[in-house]
């Protein structure tokens, strides 16, 4: 078992219309965008990130906006629900938040004790607020969401799988243990890291496939300290079997990849440096940042990318 691993660093999504996107995540959900860059594989498509004050791991969700490109079809072998931690009490204050501004889905229920709202994202992503303690944690204050009700970062997420035994035992093995169980649902928690610190399966064994498009989770990111920390995670994926990919410089953070048993895309991220790196905290996520290799090629990107209508 590897001890390295501090809870989520950020989850990343696919979507549509870019607008329609940060006008959601900023607008309808308060949080902050704090970086606005590019696909590295993909530089006329943006790579929106959004999360507290500075990014803190743990609260960044991150979106590829493609433009017309067709909506995902849920199913297994990916991550079904990302979940948003909000304060205890704020359910309500989200529940009239959401339907006033026309957000589909809604659904309140408890799961585990805790009281949660689910809902549609702008390209039909499977969203949901949970109600928790705040664990040290304060919301993007510079929103119209009241401060006592701002967004905290992420609750945890839930993956749909056929078949549950592989990803449990390498949640095991990344130091995550078994909490909890409501039905098909099995709750996994890890001790000693951010708040973000908690991974549900739902194990559906004769469910679809899911079809990855605008709305669908493209990865789930964990958070280690450091460079170091990543070494040594990395070697011991390598050494159990897994197929990772070499270290690749994200920027904001280090990163590598591989594949889950059942199909979910993991990255391991670093905390460090951070998205302050290149902007002071003040102006986060408000000019256009190019990896160093795209940025000869500025002005051909910036007459491919869309305005982003704030």
């Amino acid at each position: 078992m590897i001890d390295q691993i501090k809870g989520l660093h950020h989850i990343t999504s696919m979507a549509g219309d870019a607008t329609a996107n940060n006008r959601f995540f900023t607008g309808t959900l308060g949080l902050r965008r704090v970086k606005k860059t590019v696909n590295f594989d993909a530089p006329e498509v943006y790579h929106l990130y959004y999360g507290d004050e500075v990014g803190t791991p743990g609260s960044v969700m991150t979106t590829f906006p493609f433009g017309r490109m067709p909506k995902g079809r849920r199913g297994t072998g990916e991550v079904g629900v990302t979940e948003f931690a909000i304060p205890e009490g704020a359910l309500d204050y989200w529940a009239g938040r959401l339907a006033a501004r026309g957000v589909s889905g809604l659904q309140q229920d408890s799961f585990l004790g805790q009281r949660r709202l689910a809902f549609d994202g702008p390209d039909g992503d499977s969203l949901a607020l949970v109600e928790g303690d705040r664990r040290g944690r304060t919301g993007w204050d510079g929103a119209d969401v009241p401060k006592e009700a701002a967004v905290l970062g992420f609750h945890g997420a839930r993956l749909r799988l056929r078949d549950a035994g592989g990803a449990a035992e390498l949640l095991r093995f990344m130091g995550y243990r078994q909490a909890e169980k409501s039905g098909a649902v099995t709750r996994y928690v890890i001790e000693g890291g951010n708040a973000a610190d908690s991974i549900d399966i739902e194990e559906l064994p004769n469910a679809a496939a899911a079809g990855q498009g605008a709305g669908s989770v493209h990865h789930i990111a964990f958070a280690v300290e450091d460079r170091a920390a990543q070494a040594e995670v990395r070697k011991a994926l390598l050494d159990t079997g897994y197929q990772v990919t070499p270290v690749i410089d994200r920027d904001y953070f280090y990163a590598i990849y591989f594949r889950t048993p059942g199909g979910v895309l993991f990255e391991i991220a670093t905390n460090e440096p951070g998205f302050d790196r290149d902007e002071d905290t003040t102006h986060l996520g408000e000019a256009l940042k190019l990896p160093t290799r795209y940025e000869p090629l500025r002005d051909r990107i910036e007459a491919i990318l869309p305005e982003i209508a704030e």
